[in-house]
């Protein structure tokens, strides 16, 4: 662009089974492509591949749901000055596809950086995942486990020369109308797959197949290698990425309607249980809808150009 150029931060959700992962790649559809297809389209950023410069915070895996997530692109400052946000927000949701939600968009300075967040949060589901049984008053002890700063290549498929060193600064349970349905972790930022092998371990805790102090050896010697297994990604929510001028927003708890997983008995046999989860994937979806539909609520305010 000839055009002298602003930087913006925008804020999407998307449901990730519509999608093969975050980011661009080829010959499949990823949420990065359809933004920026969407933003090429409109003729707000170059349609030559190499010349895109729209950047998401966090990395998901194909999947993962997000309520809340980030990123930013440059667009001609001529354009910013001649819309409102409103109607820039309009203009790109109203060109993706009904699995992405655009929620909102700002001016940032130039050195603003998506990836340097204040911390992620995490909501993983875990009755969704077959014989999951609420473990009672020890769940929360189990979750106080994986807090703290420490070395969590157990927990994560390292990608070579990643810092396997994570700050956990909260893990709890994610609890609706009174009962446990999983577990919600909070970090300056996630190793790949990291929040999914947590889960996988809190299953196996709660199948009695390993025990709390496997857990621990795992967290303290890091260089004994343990595969504990991947939680399947259908039941992972990444609910919000806040940054120092842009936190996250509060959710209203009553959206969250998930209704109970069979007891497992002699009638609650293999299909009614397959049927409940199939419903219960509908329940993630609808809150996030849901979600999506408050945190889009954008006000009608007009920016001024200097």
């Amino acid at each position: 662009m000839s055009d002298a150029e602003t930087r913006l931060h925008f804020r999407i959700g998307y449901l990730g089974d519509a999608f093969h992962g975050s980011q661009i790649q080829p010959d499949v559809r990823t949420v990065q492509g359809e933004l920026i297809r969407a933003f090429q389209k409109l003729g707000w950023i170059p349609k030559n591949e190499d010349g895109h410069n729209l950047v998401l915070s966090s990395r998901t895996d194909a999947g993962v749901h997000v309520r809340l997530n980030g990123g930013t692109v440059r667009v001609a400052s001529s354009l910013w000055d001649s819309i409102s946000p409103r109607k820039f927000v309009r203009a790109v949701d109203d060109l993706l596809p009904d699995e992405i939600a655009f929620l909102d968009v700002r001016e940032v300075n130039s050195e603003w950086n998506p990836r340097m967040a204040v911390h992620r949060i995490y909501r993983y589901r875990l009755e969704g995942i077959e014989f999951w049984k609420d473990p009672g008053e020890e769940f929360s002890q189990w979750l106080k486990l994986f807090e703290g700063t420490y070395d969590a290549r157990n927990f994560a498929r390292l990608e070579p020369g990643k810092n396997p060193i994570r700050t956990i600064k909260s893990c709890i349970p994610w609890i609706i109308d009174g009962r446990t349905v999983g577990f919600q972790i909070i970090g300056e930022a996630f190793l790949w797959n990291q929040v999914r092998r947590t889960a996988m371990a809190l299953q196996l805790l709660t199948l009695g197949e390993i025990t709390p102090d496997d857990v621990r050896n795992a967290i303290q010697n890091p260089d004994v290698e343990v595969d504990f297994g991947v939680a399947p990604p259908d039941w992972l929510i990444l609910w919000g990425v806040e940054w120092e001028d842009s936190p996250i927003p509060e959710t209203d708890e009553s959206n969250c309607r998930f209704s109970r997983p069979p007891v497992p008995s002699r009638e609650a046999e293999r299909t009614m249980r397959k049927r409940w989860r199939q419903s219960a994937r509908m329940e993630m979806k609808a809150l996030l809808y849901t979600e999506w539909m408050h945190l889009g609520q954008l006000p009608v305010v007009y920016h001024h150009s200097n």
